[in-house]
């Protein structure tokens, strides 16, 4: 999956299915070790994500 292509809205959905998955506890372990993996690389891209979205509105209040 490329999660650079993604919407904020889709990667965090992705990222909440996998914490509800991992917290019910019947994944075996190496799916669990899969699924933490992907869902640290959805965090960070959300948390760009929300990086940039501060960036523009930090911008549009100072050229207002």
């Amino acid at each position: 999956m490329d999660e650079k292509k993604l919407s904020f809205e889709e990667a965090y959905a992705q990222l909440m299915d996998l914490v509800k998955k991992m917290e019910s506890g019947g994944l075996p372990l190496a799916d669990s070790v899969a699924a933490y993996e992907q869902g640290i690389k959805l965090k960070a891209y959300c948390e760009q994500l929300l990086k940039e979205a501060e960036l523009k509105i930090e911008t549009l209040k100072v050229g207002a």
